[in-house]
C-alpha cells in the first residue's frame, strides 16, 4: 500500500499543496476546496493534514448511503459521488477533521491520492510530502497514534 507520508520539520507552511489539490479536484485555485489541509500551530510551525486512511474508519462507519469504501487493492478509502447523499455524518465522525465538503456538489470528499498521482506530493517545494510504500513500523505507528487520537475524542 502505498500512502502520501508528511515530515512536518521540512514544511514550511507555504500551501502549495492545498493550491494544487484544489486546482486537481475542482479546476480552481480554492484552498478552501482542497483535501489537504495546511494546519498551524505555533508560528511558524505548520503541518499538512490529510486522511490518515485509518484501518477502520470512522467516515464509513457512520455512513448511511454505504458510500465510503476502501479500496481491496490500494487500501485507499474512497467516497462515491454518486452514492452520497451529503448528510455530513462522515465530516462528524471523523476525528482529524480529514473529511470536507464541497458545496458545489453537494458531497463528502476526502484525500484520495489522486489515483496515485498525487499533485501535493508533486508541488512541495521542501519534500515535506512523500508518497510511498508504507512500511509496516511506519503504518502501524500512524495507525496507533490515529486510534489514540480516537480514544481522546471518545471521551
Amino acid at each position: 500500500m502505498k500512502m502520501i507520508t508528511i515530515d512536518q520539520d521540512k514544511c514550511s507552511g507555504c500551501r502549495l499543496c492545498e493550491l494544487a489539490c484544489s486546482l486537481e479536484h475542482c479546476g480552481e485555485f480554492n484552498p478552501a476546496e482542497s483535501r489537504v489541509r495546511v494546519v498551524g500551530y505555533n508560528e511558524p510551525f505548520s503541518t499538512p493534514s490529510l486522511c490518515l486512511q485509518c484501518s477502520k474508519p470512522y467516515c464509513m462507519a457512520v455512513c448511511p448511503s454505504d458510500a465510503i469504501t476502501r479500496e481491496a487493492d490500494t487500501g485507499i478509502v474512497r467516497v462515491s459521488r454518486e452514492l452520497c447523499t451529503g448528510c455530513k455524518m462522515c465530516i462528524t465522525a471523523c476525528p482529524f477533521g480529514s473529511m470536507s465538503y464541497y458545496s458545489k456538489e453537494g458531497v463528502a470528499v476526502k484525500c484520495d491520492t489522486c489515483d496515485d498521482k498525487p499533485e501535493c506530493v508533486d508541488i512541495c517545494p521542501t519534500g515535506a510530502l512523500t508518497f510511498k510504500e508504507a512500511a509496516t513500523a511506519m503504518l502501524f505507528k500512524q495507525r496507533a497514534l490515529a486510534d489514540k487520537f480516537r480514544e481522546v475524542h471518545r471521551k
